[in-house]
């Protein structure tokens, strides 16, 4: 499952490196050490020629690190800023001969050892089966979590091969009959299931979730079986709740499945009008689990053996009620720790439903070629699924039932990733050529977008060409004659339209414009021209649009496509406190709804607030009373009539407005 829906679009990685005076050469075989200061920048070089396949990993021993990768030109080519311990993989191809850099810079101001090494410097296969090996190739031999591929076209299955190991202590191979958890792929698992129902005429998609499942809150207006299904619900995300009260998932903490249905009842009101925003919610699937249980009487993975996995011959496929059920012959989930080492995790609690199936490729290979040509289920069943949900206003979310639904390179693309805490998953089709693949892993550092790449390779010959970017010809625009005073109608707070809880904060100190992400560091941008911007610590640049009376209530961020975001303050910029302004928000705070106390403390005139299980975090400051930081991509003050403050809504992500009242 996603914990996070910002992983895609996190802009986190501090100031732009300047290179030492001399790189050193990078090759391979040689493990080269090294050792950053604050405010370091260690620079290594590789001369190579066009269509070579490059990767190499840096092993951060005792320093988080952030990878940048440079063309011969000085474009950036490549951001890695992935997990702060273990090995950070850079992986590029070259289109163009010379000398590539590679810098190395701590993240903000750690300090610390690390290693760097060479791993691959060949030729870029041709054969898609070889681009496979190479794609895969930091998951690949002994020692390291791994993963398991599967390619299939017209019901043949084109490609299959397993990668690593399944279990790091016995040094059990993974291979393609070994279970992975799926994590959110088992979402149009969960959707099939009561589409069966709809189809015995159990249920209606239109009904009141309460008249199957009573226990659940009555908000006054009706949830539907089609809102649990769209992520249209207005629940509040059981994952992102149980971050809020401290709960450390990413450590083994338990939730039961109990406290979901408890956290909809202690909610004070829905988030949302029930079909008027996708929030991508854990909370509705583990619900829709618990429908199918209570009208099926059979427990849900009763009913899925029962009713999907025996008569489809899936099995090695199995629902992993709570994380105390064998699993036989599973994989282990992974991730990385110190020293180049892995660490064991659990899986989550509480994912059944939205989670929680255990499968391998081969079986997710006859779970697709039903989707195509049904033999449980109907073609009725599998078109409702793959059919865009429409909200309130009008406008398309991109996903049916279970299932996402876009395109890629022209073809139409159905499908959906999955991550618990470790494991990775990632199953996709192509319905207008009979095609689809999977990706599943044991490793926690998987790079999912793997999937698209073997994508290409096999089905290239059948996509649209690549669209070449339009090179930006930033010569003929003059930095140094860019109005500053023009920023200051840019600068304030923008929400991601897609992801309305991830805000990007523009503001100038002087002659110097900064960028601002939610939870994430400050860094420069640069003027390319009068309404556009670059930014050099990623591959990612933004425009702004000004109204016809001259406002600017909208911009784009150009990054892993175009993310329109909108204006979300009243363009007057953003608050900077003083540091006695900052004395009326201590204290602490606790929520009802919770049960969980926050502090709230003023250190060396910076904002910190901490939680029993919770390190202190710096809140930084947005709109006047509103800060973000740590998990908190909003927070939000609440004064009385005397201006004295009375509470804050806390939001981070998929769950918002949680209300804590000062003690």
């Amino acid at each position: 499952m996603r914990i996070s829906s910002l992983l895609a679009l996190v802009l986190a990685l501090g100031v732009a490196p300047k290179a030492r005076a001399q790189d050193t050469p990078l090759r391979i075989g040689h493990v080269l050490s090294g050792s950053l200061l604050a405010g370091d920048a260690d620079g290594y070089v590789l001369e190579t020629r066009v269509g070579r396949f490059v990767y190499g990993r840096v092993n951060q021993l005792t320093v988080d690190v952030v990878v940048e990768v440079f063309g011969p030109d000085g474009t950036s080519l490549l951001t890695v800023d992935g997990p702060a311990r273990g090995h950070e993989i850079f992986r590029f191809e070259t289109e163009t001969a010379g000398a590539f850099r590679v810098v190395v810079t701590p993240f903000e101001d750690e300090e610390g050892d690390y290693t760097i090494e060479l791993v691959m410097h060949e030729g870029m296969a041709t054969d898609p089966g070889r681009r496979v090996d190479q794609l895969v190739s930091a998951y690949s031999g002994e020692g390291t979590p791994g993963v398991a591929v599967q390619v299939w076209r017209d019901g043949r299955t084109l490609f299959s091969k397993a990668y690593g190991t399944a279990n790091l202590t016995y040094g059990i191979e993974n291979t393609v009959d070994t279970p992975t958890n799926i994590g959110s792929t088992s979402k149009q698992f969960t959707a099939f299931a009561v589409m069966l129902l709809v189809e015995a005429d159990s249920l209606s998609l239109d009904d009141d979730v309460r008249d199957h499942l009573p226990d659940l809150k009555d908000f006054g207006t009706p949830v539907t079986v089609r809102n649990l299904l769209t992520h249209t619900t207005g629940y509040r995300e059981f994952l992102n709740l149980a971050l809020m009260d401290g709960r450390q998932l990413g450590h083994s903490d338990w939730i039961d499945r109990s406290e979901i249905t408890a956290m909809v009842q202690r909610q004070p009101a829905l988030q949302n009008e029930p079909g008027g925003e996708f929030n991508y919610n854990n909370t509705a699937f583990a619900l829709a689990a618990d429908l199918v249980a209570e009208i099926s009487g059979m427990s849900f993975g009763e009913f899925m053996e029962e009713n999907v996995f025996g008569p489809l011959g899936m099995t090695r496929t199995m629902v992993r009620e709570s994380r105390e059920y064998i699993v036989p012959d599973r994989s282990i989930g992974y991730t990385p720790g110190p020293g180049g080492r892995f660490l064991e995790v659990a899986d989550l609690g509480g994912a059944m439903g939205a989670g929680g199936i255990y499968s391998t490729v081969g079986d997710l290979q006859k779970w697709a070629e039903n989707l195509r040509n049904p033999v449980v289920g109907t073609l009725a069943i599998v078109d409702e699924m793959q059919t865009s949900f429409v909200l309130n206003d009008g406008n398309e979310t991109g996903y049916g039932l279970g299932l996402f639904l876009d395109e890629h390179r022209g073809l139409r693309r159905i499908q959906h990733g999955g991550a618990d805490v470790a494991h990775r998953s990632q199953l996709v089709r192509y319905p207008e050529i009979g095609a689809g693949l999977t990706t599943q892993s044991n490793h926690a550092g998987f790079d999912g977008g793997i999937a698209w790449k073997i994508a290409e390779a096999f089905f290239g010959d059948d996509m649209e060409p690549e669209v070449e970017k339009e090179p930006v010809d930033e010569e003929a625009f003059n930095p140094e004659n860019f109005d500053q005073g023009t920023f200051d109608d840019y600068a304030g707070r923008f929400a991601l339209d897609a992801v309305p809880a991830f805000i990007l904060t523009l503001t100038r100190e002087e002659d110097k414009f900064f960028l601002q992400a939610t939870g994430q560091p400050q860094f420069e941008i640069f003027p390319t021209s009068d309404s556009t911007f670059k930014l050099t610590v990623v591959e990612a640049s933004m425009t702004f649009h000004r109204d016809a009376d001259g406002s600017v209530m909208r911009m784009t961020l150009h990054q892993n496509g175009d993310q329109p975001a909108t204006r979300v303050d009243d363009g007057g910029g953003v608050w900077k406190p003083e540091s006695e302004d900052l004395e009326e928000f201590v204290g602490r705070f606790f929520s009802e709804e919770i049960e969980t106390f926050y502090t709230i403390e003023l250190v060396d005139g910076d904002l910190m607030m901490s939680q029993r299980r919770i390190a202190a975090f710096k809140l930084n400051s947005g709109e006047r009373d509103t800060f973000s930081g740590g998990m908190f991509s909003e927070i939000n003050f609440e004064r009385d009539r005397n201006g004295r403050i009375l509470a804050f809504y806390a939001s981070n992500a998929r769950t918002r407005d949680v209300r804590f009242a000062k003690q």
